[in-house]
């Protein structure tokens, strides 16, 4: 009689569960006991994880809710079942159109860079051409040829960029935008300190006849709460976006537009590119986008707030931050050239073995050849402004960082004053009050 691999391996299926939630459980603990510095993370309220546990992660709603009729939302679904969801959804919708000035609202995409891809099947044919920034200099990989606009046989002509001032060169874009004609101008980035010129650009994209389309993944909570641009007020045709950096939602995607564009999306999203569309995270969705009605604009001001206060912070204690001349940041990213003291790779290690987590990145005068030990680190402060921490903290954050990279401390002696020091952060602020820890977690038997 064959043996089952489990029983070759010594294995019963129980090993397997209890190690998976030990596994789970030391996660918890860990993320817990560091400083989270990622920029393109966030933890999101209890509320938040209450919709995304709820039974919709069960569900099936294929098809789209239809138009509106007097003010009432229809809904075309080939799934029985959906009443619950149908208002949930259209409850969504209206919260994410009214936070943002927009038209229209799709939560279909299940992640930024879907919600990018959907609007390039919508808007561009094959061999098209897509402006955007480069990869090294703060570009999404979506913006490319490398990932999405590349499925779809897109060409990508990359915006001059001025490495000074952090930004696009609108006056030597404007003649590679008016030869090229590209279909997509596409803004937003990555690495993101200062607001993308969508005004200076919508001349030109009218000029070409081009739609500005507007990734505002990184900056979605910075503009919820009023801070840092109005893209749709500023000239964007359309705004795609993640849902879980600075807007602390579940991980996934939306699309805003304008109501003249809406149903050519809407049919790319469904059913030209997903069939459900994870119903669990659009509650979630809609959870967090009444936190940020309520709670937006507190938090993004101290986002912001902290973001500056990290950067000086580093900036005197010996940190090369770019962007002096310009207050260092008007989002809640950090950019610090650490070429000089060990490379982007040797310091986002150290500072993990010390419990600091943040990561590795390209600058614009690097080559992608460059990319496994880069000159930069990106540091952001969405996560630690959630949990409560305000000015005080990233003057302490930042004298951690000196002693791991400038003073070359054992990270594992400043990891013991990390773990201590997170102690006392370990609830979500700027949501609904609640019990549950920002990091705790539910252990099954």
């Amino acid at each position: 009689m064959e043996r089952s691999s489990e029983e070759n391996l010594g294995l019963d299926k129980m090993d397997y569960y209890r190690e998976l939630f030990d596994l789970i459980e030391k996660q918890h603990k860990w993320r817990g006991s560091c400083i989270n510095l990622i920029a393109s993370e966030n933890v999101t309220s209890p509320a938040v994880r209450e919709a995304i546990v709820s039974d919709f992660g069960h569900r099936y709603a294929e098809g789209l809710l239809g138009g509106r009729s007097n003010g009432i939302q229809l809904f075309d679904r080939f799934y029985q079942g959906t009443r619950y969801f149908d208002g949930i959804e259209a409850i969504a919708m209206k919260l994410a159109e009214d936070l943002f000035g927009a038209e229209h609202a799709n939560v279909v995409p299940v992640s930024g860079a879907i919600a990018n891809l959907t609007v390039y099947n919508a808007l561009t044919h094959y061999g098209d051409k897509i402006s955007g920034l480069r990869v090294e200099a703060g570009g999404h990989i979506s913006h490319t040829h490398v990932s999405c606009a590349g499925v779809i046989g897109l060409k990508d002509v990359p915006y001059a960029f001025d490495e000074r001032e952090m930004n696009i060169d609108v006056d030597r874009s404007r003649e590679t935008l008016l030869k090229e004609k590209p279909r997509i101008m596409m803004l937003g980035a990555s690495v993101f300190l200062f607001p993308h010129p969508i005004r200076e650009l919508r001349e030109v994209a009218d000029e070409i006849n081009a739609k500005i389309v507007y990734d505002g993944a990184h900056v979605l909570g910075l503009i919820a709460g009023g801070r840092f641009q109005d893209p749709f007020r500023e000239g964007a045709d359309v705004f795609t976006t993640s849902t879980h950096k600075t807007f602390p939602g579940p991980q996934g995607g939306m699309i805003l537009c304008k109501n003249e564009l809406a149903s050519k999306i809407d049919n790319s999203a469904f059913p030209g590119l997903t069939s459900n569309h994870h119903l669990h995270h659009v509650a979630g969705l809609a959870v967090a986008l009444v936190e940020m009605q309520k709670f937006g604009r507190e938090y993004a001001d101290q986002i912001i707030r902290n973001s500056k206060a990290l950067a000086q912070a580093m900036y005197e204690l010996g940190f090369s931050v770019l962007c002096e001349h310009k207050d260092f940041t008007e989002s809640h990213q950090v950019l610090v050239d650490v070429s000089s003291i060990g490379g982007g790779d040797r310091v986002a290690n150290d500072c993990e073995k010390a419990n600091i987590i943040l990561n590795k990145n390209l600058l614009p005068w690097d080559s992608l050849k460059d990319a496994g030990n880069p000159s930069g680190i990106r540091i952001g402060v969405p996560e630690v402004t959630h949990i409560g921490m305000k000015e005080s903290e990233m003057n302490e954050i930042a004298e951690f960082l000196k002693r791991v990279v400038i003073e070359k401390e054992k990270p594992e002696r400043v990891k013991k004053d990390v773990i201590e020091f997170m102690k006392d952060y370990n609830k979500v602020h700027y949501c609904f009050e609640s019990e549950l820890g920002a990091y705790e977690n539910i252990r099954f038997k």
